[in-house]
Formats: C-alpha cells, sequence, structure tokens
C-alpha cells in the first residue's frame, strides 16, 4: 500500500476546510477519452449507501484509512483514468493530490440505502449538477433502478430526468447506471436477465431533454451483444458483485469489451478488494483488457 500522510489530511479536515475548494481551483485536468477511446474508472461510492461489504467480510469497506489506501494504489496504476465517488471520498483523494489529471465523476443518488425499506426511493442525496460544475469534475453518475410494480419509481425517473438536463446544460457527462429491480422476500435483487437489461437500456437512454451528454453504466450479462444492439450511446462496464473467481470475472470483461459502443470498465470492490489483496496487480489485469484493442492480442 502507499505510503500516504494521513496526519496532514486530518489537520487540513479540521482546520483548513477551504483546501478542498482551492485543490478543485489548482487542479489538473484532462479530457474525458484520450486518443485510444477508451476508459479505465475506479468505483468508489458504495459507502455512501451503506455497502460496505466484500464477500465474506460484511465490514471489509468501513476502514476508510484502508479504501483509500486502496483507490490511491489503483489511481496509480498506468493506465487508470480517473475515479467515482461520493464528496467525502473524493475530497479526500482530491486533498492527497491523487486527482491529478484525472477523469472525475460525481455519484449523485446514494438515498437508497442498502437493505432498507426505501432502498428503491433513489433520491439524489449527494452531488447535483451545480456542485459537480464547482468543483471541475467531469460528470454525475445516478444509479435508476425501475420497478415496474413499485410507484414510487416514477420519482426516481424523474429526478434521473433532471439530473441529465441539467448536466448537460454545463456540457458534463450524465452517467446512468439502470437496472430492472423488484423486491424478493424483502430484499431488492436486480434483475440481469437479458431481456431486462435491454429493457432499462431502453428507458434510461430516453431520459432528459436530450441525450447529448448520457453514458451508460451497465452490468455485464449472457446476452451482451443484444443489450449493446439496444444502444448508440457510450457505455462502460460496470465490475458487479465480487462473487466470481477473478479468471471468470475477467475472461466475462474481455468478451463484453470487444463490442462496439464499449468504451471501457468502471469498477469497485472487484479490483478493490481482489481475494489475494493484489489490488495493483488486479488493477494491471483489468487495465490490460481494457487497452486491448479487439482483435489485438488476448486469448
Amino acid at each position: 500500500m502507499p505510503d500516504i500522510d494521513f496526519d496532514r489530511l486530518r489537520e487540513l479536515r479540521a482546520h483548513r476546510p477551504e483546501a478542498v475548494a482551492e485543490a478543485c481551483a489548482r487542479r489538473r485536468r484532462r479530457r474525458v477519452l484520450d486518443a485510444s477511446g477508451r476508459l479505465m474508472l475506479v468505483a468508489a461510492d458504495h459507502t455512501a449507501r451503506g455497502m460496505l461489504s466484500v464477500r465474506d467480510r460484511p465490514m471489509a469497506m468501513a476502514d476508510r484509512y484502508d479504501l483509500l489506501s486502496r483507490v490511491v494504489t489503483a489511481l496509480g496504476r498506468t493506465g487508470v483514468d480517473g475515479v467515482l465517488g461520493t464528496a467525502d471520498i473524493l475530497e479526500d483523494l482530491l486533498l492527497l493530490g491523487a486527482l491529478e489529471d484525472k477523469v472525475v465523476i460525481a455519484s449523485m443518488n446514494r438515498g437508497g440505502l442498502q437493505g432498507s425499506v426505501f432502498e428503491l426511493d433513489d433520491r439524489f442525496t449527494a452531488y447535483d449538477a451545480a456542485a459537480i460544475a464547482r468543483a471541475g469534475f467531469d460528470g454525475g453518475k445516478t444509479l435508476t433502478r425501475i420497478d415496474f410494480d413499485d410507484a414510487g419509481t416514477v420519482a426516481t425517473l424523474e429526478a434521473s430526468a433532471r439530473a441529465v438536463d441539467e448536466l448537460a446544460a454545463r456540457g458534463l457527462i450524465a452517467m446512468v447506471e439502470p437496472f430492472v429491480s423488484r423486491r424478493v422476500d424483502g430484499r431488492v435483487r436486480n434483475d440481469l436477465s437479458t431481456e431486462a437489461v435491454i429493457r432499462s437500456v431502453t428507458i434510461s437512454a430516453g431520459l432528459g431533454g436530450t441525450s447529448a451528454y448520457t453514458w451508460l453504466k451497465l452490468p455485464v450479462v449472457e446476452g451482451m451483444a443484444e443489450v449493446m444492439a439496444a444502444t448508440t450511446l457510450p457505455t462502460l462496464l460496470l465490475g458487479g458483485d465480487p462473487d466470481e473467481s477473478p479468471d471468470e470475472t475477467y475472461a466475462t470483461w474481455e468478451k463484453a469489451l470487444a463490442l462496439p459502443g464499449v468504451r471501457g470498465l468502471i469498477v469497485g470492490r472487484t479490483l478493490l478488494y481482489p481475494p489475494d489483496d493484489d489490488v495493483a496487480s488486479a488493477v494491471d489485469t483489468a487495465t490490460a483488457l481494457v487497452r486491448t484493442r479487439p482483435g489485438e492480442g488476448g486469448s
């Protein structure tokens, strides 16, 4: 793990809150897509929704210092373009100097807390478009879960559409992460059938008054070619729950990354908490898959 000055971070937090705005103002920025047209992002917004578990470790992400060390390690690997997070994590990373020349996507709706009776009420409790623009970040992500048996879903769709419009008005990416979801024995489950993912794509792509700045963040499912045939929007693949073996996961990603319209990966727990705890190696493997053009190398 990297040598990080957490004492300085705590002192800045306590005595110089204005340091966050100063860090935003001086941060070196880059184009979202470089000449390769590919993107590798690390997701670190789980904790704000109460998601702390990784495999059989229910509190794996509860140690903020350990989490930050893992994210800083990932961001320091060659080919990693940036990060997705909530304000608490992104501002820690800013103060640590880890976001220089990085793409930064801000997480917007974290109100649907995991395991709560209101989990599908995905209210916008984190960033809004104005705050993202003020920080000089590159876009915002919305979690857009659609339950056809829950009348509250329409409020999520309305709020997501508003976010798409407000981000687009500022020339910022709207990264929409859609799912068809439902409750099973009281717990929210995402339907990962090909048909359900296609339906979520067609609904979410139509949100807002323009799709000019809309990107999709989609799970990798069995019929991924059919899923990608449902949209022309640029798409990143999400890592999903880190339950499969790494080799199985990488093979699935490699196949999906070759599809037209797929621009790269946005992965969190699978890479930050690999079974062997070797974050650098896991990130390097995923980055190599993203950087390999279809038809080049691979297995």
